[in-house]
C-alpha cells in the first residue's frame, strides 16, 4: 500500500502550496498563519532550489513558524542532499520555525521507497528551536543514494519526532535512542519490511519502553511493522506506557496474538486514544478490545482478513 494523499494541515496550521498560488498569481496569506508547502510538479520548468529562492523572496519568512518539503524532483529519485543544503543555508532568515515536514510526497510523485533521503542530524543542530520534524524517504540500502539517517544528537525544545518509511533503518531509532532530548512528548516510527530496505528489529525498540530515556514522552508510535505482534507483546509489560495518553500500534500486521498481549498485560484504560487501525483481528477480538477499553478512544478501523496468508504492512513500496 500506498501513501496516497499530501498532508492538509501540519503544525497545528493549514498547509499552504506556496508554488501553486504563485504561478496561479493568488494573494498570499500571512506568513505566519499558514504552513508553507514549496514542492515542484514532475513538468515543472524550475528546479526546487529556485522556488525555494522564489518562497524566500515573496513571503517575510522571518515570520514563518511551518514549512512543508514537498516533491524536490523533475523526473525521478533525486537525493535531498541539495534542496537540505538550501533550507540550512536559509536558517538565519527563518528564525521562527518550529515545525518542519520533508517529504510531503505522494505515490504518484514518487514512492516512499524511492524518496531518496539523507541524514537529517544537520536539521536539528541547524535550527535548535524547532518543536516538530517530520522525515519521509528511504534507506540507502534500498536506493542508490545515501538514504535517511541520523546521528545521536542533543535538542533541547525538540517536542515531536516522527520519521515515514517503507523500510526503516534501525541506526534510526538507534540513534534516537541515544540522543538526548528532554523536550520530546511525540515520537513516532513507520518501521516498513525488510525488502525495502527495513533492518529495524524488535530489539532496536527496546529503549523506548523502559520510561527512563525521554521522560516528557506522553505519545508513542511504534507501527507499519511485520512484527506488530511482538511490539504489543513488549508493550504489555514496559514501563513507559503507564506514562502515555496515546499509544499507535496501527498500519502493521496486528493479529489476535498481539491483542491478547495487550490485554493480558498491564491496564490500559488509562489511555486517551489507542490507534490500531489497519489490522488483521477477528471480529470476536475487536469486540474484546471495545468492551475492555470501552472509555478509550480506539481506532479499529481498515480491518483486513485474520485468515488471509497474505497479510501486509500500510506503507512500504
Amino acid at each position: 500500500m500506498t501513501v496516497n494523499k499530501h498532508i492538509e494541515d501540519f503544525h497545528g496550521l493549514p498547509v499552504f502550496d506556496f508554488v501553486t498560488a504563485v504561478d496561479a498569481g493568488s494573494e498570499l496569506p500571512e506568513p505566519g498563519a499558514v504552513a508553507w508547502k514549496i514542492g515542484i510538479e514532475f513538468d515543472s520548468d524550475q528546479d526546487w532550489p529556485t522556488r525555494w529562492g522564489q518562497f524566500l523572496d515573496r513571503v517575510d519568512t522571518a515570520s514563518v513558524t511551518a514549512v512543508v518539503v514537498g516533491e524536490w524532483s523533475h523526473d525521478g529519485p533525486v537525493s535531498f542532499a541539495g534542496p537540505l543544503a538550501a533550507v540550512l543555508a536559509a536558517a538565519d532568515r527563518l528564525p521562527a520555525l518550529r515545525g518542519l515536514f520533508i517529504g510531503d510526497i505522494t505515490y504518484e510523485e514518487n514512492e516512499i521507497s524511492w524518496i531518496e533521503m539523507v541524514d537529517v542530524t544537520p536539521v536539528l543542530t541547524t535550527f535548535p528551536l524547532l518543536t516538530e520534524l517530520v522525515v519521509r524517504g528511504a534507506s540507502g540500502e534500498y536506493t542508490d543514494g545515501e538514504g535517511l539517517a541520523l546521528q545521536p544528537v542533543r535538542h533541547e525544545h525538540l517536542r515531536a519526532l516522527r520519521f515515514e518509511s517503507g523500510g526503516l533503518p534501525g541506526e534510526v531509532p538507534r540513534a534516537v535512542a541515544a540522543s538526548e532530548l528532554p523536550a520530546l512528548e511525540r515520537l513516532e516510527f513507520w518501521i516498513g519490511v525488510h525488502a525495502y530496505g527495513g533492518t529495524t528489529r524488535p530489539a532496536d525498540l527496546d529503549p523506548f519502553l523502559d520510561g527512563g530515556r525521554f521522560p516528557a514522552l506522553r505519545h508513542l508510535g511504534l507501527q507499519n511493522s511485520e512484527f506488530q505482534d511482538e511490539i504489543a507483546a513488549a508493550l504489555a509489560h514496559a514501563p513507559v506506557v503507564a506514562r502515555l495518553e496515546s499509544l499507535n500500534l496501527s498500519m502493521g500486521v496486528f493479529t489476535d496474538e498481539g491483542a491478547t498481549a495487550l490485554l493480558d498485560g498491564q491496564p490500559l484504560t488509562h489511555l486517551k486514544s489507542l490507534d490500531l487501525h489497519h489490522h488483521y483481528l477477528t471480529e470476536a477480538m475487536q469486540q474484546r478490545l471495545r468492551e475492555a477499553l470501552a472509555g478509550v478512544e480506539l481506532d479499529l478501523s481498515e480491518a483486513g482478513k485474520p485468515d488471509d496468508r497474505w497479510q501486509y504492512v500500510a506503507v512500504a513500496e
